[in-house]
């Protein structure tokens, strides 16, 4: 039987809280002893990943406290009631499927009716259909040629993680001949964004994919009404230009004015999209179907890792569990994801709003307030760009920020130069093995302006290349340390009501139904 707890209701998180600061880093990670220890604390992934966690500040007590808390927080157990097709979304009563898209973890799901699990795969099948009668100029613009550029239009969800899974693949692509289309995005209700990007592409040859699952998004349906009248001042019918992605019960799910409609539903929530068709559309187009099943397998074989109840031989739950002791035990107030691949550019954008929506939470799962501190703020920027930015505050701060790392052997794009005695790639992994230990170790110096104090904590997940497999793992292995966070923290991980105030408020502006401060700003907007 599965209960329902707060994080500081049970023993083992008093035993976690006792243990903090007990693992000095910079005597920990010195010497052989350090040597030994990355050898020791790594958990191997799916697709030939590995999450290494040496230069956390753990050892075998902390990791046995963490232990014994996913045990009395029913963590395995949880999982398996989200993949088995509990309600596990409480605050819309709702099932949380987006694992089932990639494969079958339990038993049937019902809902609906149907069996989700076939419904997902018949859209992929109707997305990849779609996208392989495109590819062979079966499907054409009105001149007859064929279509050379796809354009999604959506927001949040709907972009940061496909435009995210997009550009991370872009380059593997075309070095393995494997890009069918380019791909571009506009998500901002800006009107910058929609025209920078219709300034950029030919629009007689580019399919647009409009992503709403309501199909009354404002700044999707705003998007949308922007390329259409391009189309029309081109003088082409939007008609034949224009797919959706939406749910079979929106306005746009029978509309003559797409070409196709995809559907999804609403058991996933936006952000955890990429491997529905919301990411499948667009990125089949761009990549063909079989580079995003490639992408859908290293997901499922990650997911399979994840439902482990042993938190040693399960990245997910493991990150996951060390995460929270972070945040609860040690008191760290943010984690920077710092990838090293520039493919990976957008991915720390994508994990912002994985984990700020879904834990960014101050009540727990029945609305009652929580007494501990929830999820951390997320940043991050490829290295190592990052290191030339914000690794400053990073080293000598008064705050100390966990890091997550991502870096891969081989790059992409088979193009390399020795210059100096090494290559690029080997100068990029180089600077990723040094940052850990810099960080971990520091550097004693008499100036004060010199010395770096050290101690502050980090992992890395790596792997050889990035491959639409690895891509699938890395996808999956963060979203389910989300999920288990949010079930230590005892939170709803998959609902956004801190996204409706603003929107609400918003449409009071735009209808002159303001008053005091709200009409006062809106004077200065000059709405």
């Amino acid at each position: 039987m599965i209960s329902w707890k707060n994080l500081d209701t049970v023993p083992a998180y008093k035993k976690m809280m006792a243990l903090r600061g007990r693992v000095n880093l910079q005597t920990a990670m010195a010497g052989e002893s350090g040597a030994q220890r990355v050898k020791k604390y790594a958990a191997p992934m799916a697709a030939g990943l590995c999450y290494h966690y040496a230069a956390k500040q753990v050892d075998g007590e902390v990791l046995s406290a963490l232990k014994e808390l996913a045990e009395e927080m029913q963590l395995a157990e949880k999982f398996e009631a989200l993949y088995n097709g509990e309600v596990i979304n409480t605050g819309e009563k709702r099932l949380v499927l987006h694992q089932l898209t990639r494969g079958q973890l339990g038993k049937k799901v019902m809902a609906d009716g149907v069996d989700k699990r076939t419904f997902y795969l018949g859209e992929q099948k109707k997305a990849a259909d779609f996208a392989k009668k495109v590819h062979a100029g079966e499907i054409l613009n009105a001149a007859g040629e064929k279509f050379t550029t796809v354009v999604q239009i959506g927001i949040g969800g709907s972009d940061l993680g496909p435009r995210a899974m997009y550009l991370a693949l872009e380059n593997w692509a075309r070095q393995n001949g494997s890009l069918k289309m380019e791909a571009r995005f506009i998500s901002n209700v800006d009107p910058d964004d929609a025209a920078s990007v219709l300034k950029s592409i030919d629009v007689a040859h580019s399919l647009f994919v409009l992503v709403s699952k309501s199909g009354t998004t404002l700044e999707t349906l705003t998007n949308e009404s922007f390329v259409k009248d391009a189309l029309k001042n081109a003088g082409l019918d939007p008609a034949r230009h224009m797919v959706a992605v939406t749910s079979e019960t929106s306005p746009l799910a029978k509309s003559r004015d797409y070409l196709a409609a995809f559907f999804m539903d609403d058991y996933i929530g936006g952000r955890y999209s990429s491997t529905s068709c919301v990411g499948g559309a667009v990125l089949s187009l761009a990549f063909g179907p079989e580079v995003f099943e490639r992408f859908l397998a290293g997901a499922a074989e990650e997911d399979k890792l994840a439902a482990n109840p042993d938190p040693l031989q399960n990245p997910a739950m493991l990150d996951a569990l060390i995460g929270v002791y972070e945040r609860n035990a040690q008191g760290y107030p943010a984690t920077a994801v710092l990838p090293y691949s520039q493919a990976l550019s957008r991915f720390p954008a994508h994990l912002q709003q994985l984990d700020m929506e879904s834990n960014g939470k101050s009540v727990n799962r029945f609305g009652e307030p929580v007494s501990y501190v929830t999820g951390p703020v997320i940043f991050g920027e490829p290295g190592t760009n990052g290191q030339h930015s914000f690794y400053q505050l990073l080293h000598q701060g008064t705050d100390v920020i966990p890091l997550q790392f991502v870096g891969f052997r081989r790059n992409q794009a088979g193009m390399d130069v020795d210059i100096q005695g090494s290559t690029s790639q080997q100068k990029l992994c180089a600077n990723v093995a040094a940052q850990i230990m810099a960080f971990a170790c520091g550097k004693h110096d008499d100036n004060p302006n010199k010395h770096f104090e050290g101690g502050r904590p980090s992992s890395i997940i790596i792997g050889d290349q990035l491959t639409p497999e690895a891509l699938g793992a890395l996808l999956s292995h963060f979203e389910n340390k989300v999920m288990f966070q949010g079930f230590l923290w005892n939170l709803n991980s998959f609902d956004q009501e801190g996204v409706q105030l603003g929107k609400v408020l918003a449409k009071r502006v735009l209808a002159h139904e303001t008053d005091g401060a709200l009409k006062a700003f809106s004077d200065l907007m000059d709405i």
